[in-house]
């Protein structure tokens, strides 16, 4: 038996069925990945004691603001997003004056000893210095313990260059290039006034990918910055939740003899697991609100060399 669509288009009862089998996989994914970070929002605004019960899985219990007034309450928090939205603009542009030209430039076809240049990036995704000559680099450029660690320490991510080439090579016709050098212009004037506004997709994924980088960074400012006013958020964020898990650890409660110091205590150790919640969305948010607005080029950007012709 067939029934017709909006579109006018007949399906069979197994097109049907395929159909509605199709949705609900995608909805059992949806709210697989959806409902983590559900989770985390609910349980940070609920009462700590009701979340170590496990009462809580689809709405708040005993709303609560605590979680959150303990952790900023700690100066630290600021001063640490104060730094990672710095690496992030200044990380990113570093990352992207680096990346695009490189990009453009090895996808030019006629580029004399192209395939040597691009093995010299991309040799490097298999073969790395390691962490001592990494340190003993960053030492000797005279880069420890200042922000420039953070910053220009992540310079080219050869997977993203792989990308960006990709998009040049497959997404730019060589007949504007060829049109432009008959009219005079240069490959300087062909990258500013050709390539580059052609390329609003790949620079918002580009920026994306290396935002996201740096913003999630902690291991880098771990190895090279000791000074406190340099942590970028991810760090304070990891010392506060080491600190709290130590406090927590080094409570006796089999000592206590005052019914109101176990309470404390008590009371210690729920807020410690409930602050994990709220410190993971503290980090995650101004990720989850950037993405939208690029979104539209993500899904474009991805895209990039899978179709052919």
């Amino acid at each position: 038996m067939k029934k017709s669509t909006a579109s006018g288009i007949s399906q069979t009862k197994q097109d049907r069925i395929f159909d509605w089998t199709n949705k609900i996989i995608i909805l059992t994914i949806t709210f697989i990945m959806v409902y983590p970070l559900y989770y985390i929002i609910i349980a940070s605004v609920s009462d700590p004691y009701q979340v170590s019960l496990g009462r809580v899985s689809m709405v708040p219990r005993g709303f609560t603001w605590d979680a959150y007034k303990n952790v900023l309450e700690n100066n630290t928090i600021w001063i640490g997003y104060r730094n990672s939205i710095v690496y992030l603009f200044a990380g990113t542009t570093y990352n992207l004056v680096l990346t695009i030209p490189a990009a453009y430039v090895l996808s030019k076809k006629d580029l004399p000893y192209r395939t040597i240049l691009s093995w010299f990036f991309f040799i490097t995704m298999y073969f790395g210095g390691g962490l001592v000559p990494s340190y003993i680099l960053m030492r000797d450029l005279h880069l420890l313990n200042t922000p420039w660690a953070l910053i220009i320490g992540m310079g080219v991510s050869c997977y993203n260059l792989i990308v960006t080439r990709q998009f040049f090579a497959s997404s730019i016709s060589e007949e504007l290039y060829e049109a432009a050098f008959m009219d005079g212009a240069n490959d300087y004037v062909c990258f500013f006034r050709i390539a580059l506004p052609l390329s609003k997709a790949i620079l918002a994924i580009m920026a994306l990918y290396y935002g996201i980088g740096h913003w999630n960074s902690y291991y880098n400012a771990l190895i090279y910055v000791q000074k406190q006013k340099y942590f970028p958020l991810q760090l304070v964020l990891r010392n506060i939740l080491i600190l709290n898990e130590s406090a927590t650890a080094n409570l006796e409660f089999s000592s206590m003899d005052d019914e109101a110091a176990l309470m404390d205590a008590a009371r210690r150790t729920y807020m410690a697991n409930a602050m994990k919640y709220s410190l993971i969305f503290i980090s995650s948010a101004p990720m989850l609100i950037a993405y939208p607005f690029v979104q539209k080029f993500f899904v474009k950007g991805v895209m990039i060399g899978s179709v052919k012709g």
